[in-house]
Formats: structure tokens, sequence, C-alpha cells
């Protein structure tokens, strides 16, 4: 069934045609439905390389899932489908494996790091339009260890509120994802190293009002040293950080409001 919204906007299904809107947005997408059956396209010599790429793709979901997973804190910030954007960018990834036949291309993040680095996750307003200071930051893959340096900010000319909150508070995570391959003879893929893969953890700033002047400080990452013979080649690990917007709370502290905030990655060593 498909609904007619004013102004002559239809979302649904109709003789065979789809309409629907994906986050981030505001456009109707159509598509027909149809096509070959799944039992043909299992089965079928005809579909055989379609099968190798559907393999294939099942692994670039599960890289993009994991590097969404490193860097779950800030995730909720983005103000567009980031899992979908992620999704292409591993085809991309995979695409640069000139070893391995279609079907079994390795998905390399930890030969192609740079790829990443600067990732914006939002289109509206970008991290560097909201918070206009650069902060400082590096990582230690010898220590896994993380140092993020946010100079002096004065909120009347460094940050930009375009909801007009009254609180915000900077968010840095530190995760860790992993090269992926496929199974010997099987059509899944798993991490090079389940060890890591996925691991995050993340440090946030108290919450400061919008309207105040706030001294810089240093926020530092640092996971035990027991994880520090985990850490192989095939391992890439990635900061990002956040601005995140907040609101009085029922008893009257601050909570933050949904996509209302920006993020990016500093960088991936």
């Amino acid at each position: 069934m498909a609904i007619i919204k004013p102004p002559f906007e239809i979302v649904g299904s109709i003789r065979g045609m789809s309409f629907y809107k994906q986050y981030g947005s505001d456009k109707v997408i159509m598509r027909t439905k149809g096509g070959a059956t799944k039992q043909k396209i299992k089965n079928s010599p005809k579909f055989a390389k379609l099968r190798l790429h559907q393999t294939e793709w099942g692994g670039c979901v599960k890289m993009s899932r994991a590097i969404c997973c490193s860097m779950w804190r800030v995730i909720p910030l983005a103000d567009f489908n980031v899992s979908a954007y992620l999704n292409g960018f591993s085809k991309k990834l995979q695409a640069l494996d000139t070893e391995m036949p279609v079907g079994e291309r390795r998905i390399l993040l930890s030969k192609n790091k740079y790829l990443l680095d600067g990732f914006q996750l939002n289109r509206i307003h970008t991290f560097a339009s909201i918070l206009r200071v650069a902060p400082f930051w590096e990582i230690k893959r010898e220590t896994l260890e993380a140092r993020v340096e946010i100079p002096y900010i004065n909120t009347d000319i460094h940050l930009v509120n375009p909801n007009n909150l009254p609180y915000f508070r900077i968010i840095v995570s530190l995760g860790f994802v992993s090269d992926m391959h496929q199974i010997e003879n099987g059509k899944e893929y798993v991490p090079n190293n389940i060890n890591l893969d996925s691991f995050t953890f993340e440090l946030h700033t108290e919450w400061y009002s919008t309207n105040r002047q706030i001294p810089a400080q240093e926020l530092i990452i640092k996971y035990e040293d027991q994880y520090v013979s985990d850490l192989t080649d095939d391992i890439s690990m990635i900061l990002s950080i956040g601005v995140e917007f907040g609101k009085p709370g029922f008893d009257n502290q601050p909570v933050e409001v949904k996509r209302a905030g920006c993020a990016k990655v500093l960088g991936v060593r």
C-alpha cells in the first residue's frame, strides 16, 4: 500500500514499485520489485559471478560494522547514513587487493589507513565549522595510547551552536579494526586478529556551558599493558573526536541531545 503525503509525496508500494526515503536525504526513492528468485541466484551457473560478489559484499558489510564499532561513541553524532558510506568505502578497500581472485579478495585497512584520515561524520555542520580550534593529536601503537590536546576555547569565538543549546562536551575515542579475509573454502569473512578487533575506549570532558571560556586541556586514552602483545600489523588504530551538545534533564543535569553535534576521524595508525 502506498501513502500520499502532501504535497503529492508517495511512500510505500504500488503496482510492483516501492517508494521510500533514506536517512540523510529528503528525496523519495523509487525502485521496481522483482528479479531472479533466491533459489536461481543460489544455484544457477549464470549467477556464479554474482555469488562471488555477494560473498565479497558480506565481508564489506562486516568491515563497515567493525569500523562503526570502533567509533561507536561518536557515530550517533553523524547526520547521514555512515554505515552505508562505510560499506562502499570497504568495497573500495577490497578492490585494492590485486593478489587474491574475485570472491576471495581481502579487506586491508592496515595497508591503506590514510584513506580514512580526517573522515567527516557530518555533511551539514562539519567538525571544523562547529569547533573552530584545531586539536593536536598523536597515536602511540607501541603502548596502545592516544593523546589529544584541546586548545583554549572561547565559546563566543570558537564554538558555533546551531541549535542554541546550553551545554556541550568533547568526546574522544580510540578503537581497533582488524583486516579481514575469507575463510579457506568458505563463504564468510572473518577478522585476521580477533583479540582486538572492534575494541574501543572513550573519554569525554565534563559538560560545559556554551557561554564561557574553557582552558586548554589534554585527554589521554591508554589501554592496559596486557593487550600490547595482541597488537599485530593487520590491526588499525582509529582515533576520533566529537562535539556533543546537551540540555537540562529531568533532574536538571545535562543530558545529550541526539544528532546535535559533530564528529570526525582524527587519524588512523
